[in-house]
């Protein structure tokens, strides 16, 4: 095994070569384990590291793919979770020093469960902001996580541990969650896949204080290992009682991928309509991919979706639920928050039901637009940020006029508030920095994202 780096490997080529006999799940755990512990120190992707257990689970896989009988179809690869996803044994603390360890702890999240019956092995909870309130992962428990192509900048967030963990082959699958961009973002500044899936694919339990805006899925190094994931995690669970029904008998994301994109039609937003300035570098790569697609025998028109900015909507719902989250504290812990998210927790306590309702409707009439412009188009793609990554330990860019980190993510948050499937895809770099295309389809319609991404996967 001294010519093969097993952290560079995907899950399917890990479960390729565990049914081959050419290395066991103990030795890629032990690698990835490795590699997680030579990171941490510099990019801080990690709440805990559980060496033990995954050693232990790691040991049972391996016995099993010996007898010939997995337990599921992730059977001994090693995945990580976010920190706001329940895993049994472990605390769950979600950035925040307001949330006791103390506790029983004896429940897994609906996809956590779900990976732990079909075999993964579970080597750590990576970091995340506060409650996951912002698009960077920095918080009050955890400090800052930096970016693995340079630790000066930010990893993106809020699934920004996981991001992190991905790119540096500490585990090619991870669990983030996605509120207003939380998986895509992340992905984006850091060089991997990630899709948020239609909103009840994956169920959610606890449900989110961001109600309906928030998603859990997969972040990975390309879409062949995201389709693998959200075919054992997309099922439904009795806990959520908004998860959607499970797909029909047979169907696969993962058999779907070799669809290709021939046919489809994509429009092609690079800027949605002169709404988003984006960094020339960025738009070039990701026009590049865009006459990638069109190579590919897909149908490219540049057409801009019907809306304008819903930020002002987004911003209710979210504060709203930040309060929310929060409204529990006493002064002490209230005065223990990350700033930032104290002061948007304010600005939700003062929000009316009216505002909320009103919020509602514009999501309403969002999705109505949306909806029908999917009649015209299969696809819509646009930059996943307008941006690279900037320096850590900020929420926006300095010099760029945002106080907000929505104010940097235009591309993202309108795609929660309709619940539409839309990824994230590695498509270069703009002066060494990653570089991500956003692929967008109506909802229920994860399958046309992921058959396109893979189809661009392919070529970077």
């Amino acid at each position: 095994m001294t010519d093969l780096d097993l952290t560079a490997l995907t899950a399917v080529q890990l479960l390729d070569g565990y049914r081959k006999g050419e290395f066991s799940p103990v030795e890629a755990t032990r690698a990835t384990l490795e590699r997680a512990e030579r990171i941490q120190p510099e990019v801080n992707a990690f709440v805990r590291l559980l060496p033990e257990e995954a050693l232990a689970q790691a040991r049972g896989s391996a016995d099993r793919w010996r007898r010939g009988e997995p337990a599921g179809t992730l059977d001994g690869v090693p995945v990580t979770v976010k920190d706001i996803l329940l895993m049994k044994g472990h605390p769950t603390l979600k950035g925040s020093k307001s949330i006791a360890e103390e506790g029983r702890w004896d429940e897994d999240a609906p996809s956590v469960a779900r990976l732990r019956e079909a075999g993964a092995v579970f080597l750590g909870k990576t970091t995340t902001p506060e409650f996951g309130w912002k698009g960077v992962t920095d918080s009050p428990l955890t400090g800052v996580t930096r970016n693995p192509h340079d630790p000066s900048r930010t990893a993106g967030g809020s699934s920004g541990g996981s991001a992190a963990a991905v790119a540096l082959g500490a585990g090619p699958l991870s669990l983030g969650t996605d509120g207003g961009g939380s998986l895509r973002i992340p992905a984006a500044f850091c060089g991997i896949f990630a899709l948020k899936p239609t909103y009840g694919r994956v169920p959610l339990y606890p449900a989110s204080a961001f109600g309906t805006l928030a998603h859990v899925g997969p972040m990975t190094r390309d879409a062949a290992d995201a389709a693998l994931l959200l075919d054992v995690i997309g099922v439904p669970d009795a806990r959520d009682w908004s998860a959607l029904g499970p797909p029909a008998a047979g169907e696969s994301f993962t058999a779907g991928l070799g669809g290709g994109v021939r046919g489809l039609r994509v429009a092609y937003s690079p800027s949605f309509g002169g709404q988003v300035a984006v960094r020339p570098g960025v738009a070039a790569a990701v026009r590049e991919a865009v006459e990638r697609l069109a190579g590919l025998g897909a149908y490219v028109e540049e057409a801009d979706p019907d809306f304008t900015d819903p930020v002002d909507a987004f911003h209710t719902l979210w504060f709203a639920g930040a309060a929310r989250v929060t409204q529990h504290l006493g002064a002490e812990q209230r005065a223990a928050l990350d700033p930032g998210l104290r002061e948007i927790c304010a600005t939700g306590a003062r929000l009316s039901a009216l505002d909320y309702l009103a919020a509602v409707d514009v999501r309403m009439e969002l999705g109505r637009r949306m909806g029908l412009f999917h009649e015209a188009y299969d696809l819509l793609v646009t930059p996943a940020l307008p941006v690279t990554a900037f320096e850590a330990g900020v929420e926006a860019p300095a010099g760029a006029g945002h106080r907000r980190w929505t104010g940097w993510t235009p591309f993202t948050y309108p795609f929660n508030l309709t619940q539409q499937p839309a990824a994230s895809v590695p498509v270069g770099l703009d002066a060494g920095l990653p570089v991500g295309l956003q692929i967008v389809a109506a909802r229920h319609r994860d399958d046309l994202v992921l058959r396109a991404a893979h189809a661009l996967c392919g070529g970077f």
